[in-house]
């Protein structure tokens, strides 16, 4: 377990010295582009399965994703 244990300390360490940096990144044009995307591709894959008649719920949990990621709050 000693080098999964380096590993986790490491990456750790990782995310705490560059907070800021991710925290940038993730709320960033790009992250908002690329969410985007998957999330109309989820959404819409999923209306393919189920009843016309959650679609709407479907797209609130969409958008409820959506703002919790990207510039778009």
């Amino acid at each position: 377990m000693g080098a999964l244990d380096d590993i986790t300390k490491k990456a750790q360490d990782f995310v705490e010295e560059n907070k800021d940096k991710i925290n940038e990144a993730l709320n960033s044009e790009q992250a908002e582009d690329i969410s985007d995307k998957i999330l109309d591709g989820v959404a819409d894959a999923a209306k393919k399965v189920v009843p016309e008649e959650h679609h709407e719920k479907i797209d609130d949990v969409r958008g409820n994703v959506d703002g919790a990621i990207g510039t778009e709050k």
